[in-house]
Order: C-alpha cells, then structure tokens, then sequence
C-alpha cells in the first residue's frame, strides 16, 4: 500500500467544479491583477466576468503566481488528514514559476513525500493529468503506476491554438514583439504551440478557416499514430464558436471524444478573448 495520494492542482486547469469534487483534486489558485487589484481566480473572478472587466480596464491584466506559503499551508493541511503522499500538477514551468513554487514548498514539509510534476502545458491539457491522477489515486494505485501513467499521457499529448490578436502575448511577454507587429499587420491569424515547455509560434496562417483547418490537419496524424482518444476544444469567451468547432470535429473524427473547455482569467489575459484551442491525448 501507498498510504493515501492526494492530487493537487492550479487553477489553470479549469477543471470543471463537479470533477473536481468528484476527484476529490485540490485547487491552488493563480491571480490575475486588473487595475491593481489581484483576484484569486475561479474563487473572487470568473471568466465572463474576467473578459468583461478588461473591456473597462485602464491598464493591460497580468497574472500571479501562488506564493510558496500558499502550498505550505495546503501540504500541512493534507498531511494533517493523514496523506501521506502529494502529487501536485502545475502549468507549464516556461510560463510561470508555479510549479517550481510547489517543488520549493513540498521540500519543507517533514513527513509528506510531495511530487511536484510539470505539465508542460496548461488548461485542459493539465486538467487531464490530474484527472487521470486523481482517479488513479481513489483506486489505490501505486505511485509509479499513477507517474506512469502519467508520462504516457503527457508524451501522447499536444495542444494548438490561435489568437484573435497577438498584442496580448507581446504584453505579457510570452512572445517575441516583432512576431506581434508583423502579425497585425498582415493580419495574420498565427497558430501557436507548446514548445520545450513555452509558447512559440507553430505558423503563420491567413484566416482563421485556414488555421482550424491545420489544426484539424494536426489531430488527423494524432488520430493516425494513436495518440488522439479525447479531445478538448477551448474557447476565450466564445462558446458558441467553440461548441460550433465541437460539433463539427465530432462529426469529422468519430473514433475520438470531444469535449468544450474555455480559457479563463489567468490564460486569457495572454490569449485574449475569442482565442480558440485544441488539446488532446490517449484516454
């Protein structure tokens, strides 16, 4: 026997409220900072409401990350309900310093052995891992049997996504300025990837038609090589473009699951509203 595995998370995986409870996965929040003022996301902001305050903002939004004090006090308190095990599943380690925050914390709690793992991705990719680790742990499963898994997963998986408007990247940092000015204007719709744990530019498209229609090019070959099985598609306050691309990839890949996710605050205020994503993975 392990002892009891708690999984822990952030809220960049917008699991939905009825899986995290289900799961019984615990959320550390990220914040996002409007006008100088920081909200806990999912707890003090959520996303409609996120979108619709950057509409008014006087400054560009920014984002958090949770203090390592902020892990200490959740590691002690699962400790303190007689876990003997955290895995703890974090955003990307090139976008924000998260996850390295979770290893720092779990290295000073006496007793409780803390697995601090690297999604290297964000939003439904990293709401998968800990889903499949959370359920994986209510079965009592062992350790290396759930990071296994894990690994498995993570190796299948792959995200593309595209933006409305690549000033928000630029902002925040998280993308060359020349790529955001040669962009605009040639009114490039450009489709970004994960690469080495950060956002690179995957290639520059000319209309959004064009760049779904890649993107489906993409999950073709992943359907083809056996590490598509369940997909995401994840909208920044459009669902209704969302649900539409939804349906119709339902309707073209049959043998795979999709299901509608969304960008929240956090990743939003680099994505911007009406980016559209897709992730997917080996179930």
């Amino acid at each position: 026997m392990n002892g009891k595995i708690a999984v822990v998370t952030d809220s960049t995986a917008y699991l939905p409220d009825k899986v995290r409870e289900q799961l019984q996965i615990h959320v550390i929040p990220l914040s996002v900072i409007i006008d100088g003022k920081a909200y806990r996301e999912a707890e003090e902001l959520d996303a409609a409401d996120f979108y619709e305050m950057v509409k008014v903002a006087q400054n560009f939004p920014t984002s958090s990350q949770p203090a390592p004090g902020e892990f200490i006090q959740l590691f002690e308190s699962l400790k303190s309900k007689g876990y003997e095990t955290v895995i703890t599943i974090h955003l990307s380690s090139g976008i924000s310093g998260t996850f390295q925050n979770a290893a720092s914390a779990g290295e000073l709690i006496d007793g409780l052995n803390v697995i601090a793992y690297d999604s290297e991705l964000s939003c439904m990719a990293q709401g998968m891992l800990a889903t499949k680790a959370a359920e994986m742990a209510l079965n009592d499963e062992p350790i290396d049997s759930i990071i296994g898994a894990l690994n498995k997963i993570k190796q299948a998986q792959d995200a593309y996504f595209m933006v409305d408007d690549l000033n928000n990247l630029q902002r925040g940092g998280r993308l060359n300025g020349a790529q955001a000015l040669v962009g605009s204007l040639l009114q490039i719709k450009p489709i970004l990837h994960f690469d080495n744990k950060e956002i690179v530019l995957f290639e520059k498209v000319r209309t959004q038609k064009k760049a779904l229609k890649r993107i489906e090019d993409i999950l073709q070959t992943a359907i083809e090589n056996k590490t598509a099985e369940k997909a995401y598609v994840i909208h920044g306050n459009d669902p209704e473009k969302g649900e539409s691309w939804r349906k119709h990839l339902a309707t073209k890949f049959p043998e795979v699951i999709f299901e509608l996710s969304y960008f929240g605050p956090v990743i939003g205020t680099h994505l911007g509203e009406g980016a559209l994503g897709l992730t997917w993975s080996i179930k």
